[in-house]
């Protein structure tokens, strides 16, 4: 399996699933979420609504949920909540556990290739460096039953994560 950094629109990804930073209601929002719900069509906010939900939390940070990807390419669309770097109490610990189970998700469906984006980097304002270090060392242990890309919004950002990836020792890439 493989790791691939692509500059560019997660929607277009020709994956058996993408991630979805999404929010805890799963009902679509800014950013990434909202670009996956506007491609993805009406069918992708109907599965949402399906999901079970407590006080409007369909799923807690840190956690992941799976439905049919409506309109995209994509078989699947995982999402997951990343933290709220400011407010969350382990930030750290939150957003890995994004990526951990998120991969955790794909293969449990028999997804071979999965499309990540730079989860909580966005309005959710985790350091790009260290976000771009946890996610990798999250999915590090995949590879060798997933493909992951991660689709990366921005220059700076693409070139943060293929910089933390060069500085893996050689033995873990």
């Amino acid at each position: 399996m493989s790791i691939e950094f692509i500059l560019g629109n997660i929607t277009h990804a020709s994956t058996d699933a993408i991630v979805n930073a999404a929010n805890a209601s799963l009902l679509g929002g800014g950013g990434v979420d909202g670009a996956i719900h506007q491609a993805a069509g009406p069918e992708l906010l109907a599965a949402c609504k399906a999901l079970p939900q407590q006080n409007g939390v369909r799923c807690p940070p840190g956690e992941a949920r799976i439905t049919p990807a409506g309109r995209l390419a994509a078989q699947y669309v995982i999402h997951t909540v990343g933290p709220v770097y400011v407010s969350d109490a382990h930030p750290a610990q939150t957003l890995s556990h994004a990526y951990r189970h998120s991969c955790e998700l794909a293969l449990k469906y028999d997804c071979k290739t999965i499309a990540f984006p730079a989860i909580s980097c966005g309005v959710y304002g985790y350091p790009p460096q260290e976000a771009a270090k946890i996610a990798l060392q999250s999915c590090q242990p995949f590879l060798t039953r997933l493909s992951v890309r991660f689709y990366l919004f921005s220059q700076s950002l693409y070139d943060c994560f293929v910089g933390e990836w060069q500085r893996l020792p050689q033995s873990q890439q």
